[in-house]
């Protein structure tokens, strides 16, 4: 998917694989974790598990879609791509 993203959201990998390593130890290695926005749309990449979906969802996802989470999340990034079609 990466050659897709218009733009790449750099550090989510790094974050998923930290918060995985603390469940999984070093196999988060081989996480290919990505995020990024193609045609207007945020998206989040994470291994299949249930487990990696959870850590992915209760560690990241859940608190950046959340307008009140701050200093920042990815609320505004959504407005601003539904804003702005052409983008």
């Amino acid at each position: 998917l990466m050659p897709l993203f218009y733009q790449v959201i750099e550090g989510y990998g790094e974050l998923f694989r930290h918060l995985s390593f603390q469940e999984i130890g070093t196999s988060t290695i081989q996480s290919r974790a990505v995020a990024g926005v193609a045609n207007r749309t945020v998206i989040f990449v994470m291994p299949g598990s249930t487990g990696a979906c959870r850590t992915a969802w209760d560690g990241i996802i859940r608190e950046q879609l959340d307008n009140r989470h701050r200093p920042c999340n990815f609320v505004d990034m959504v407005t601003f791509f539904q804003q702005h079609p052409q983008t």
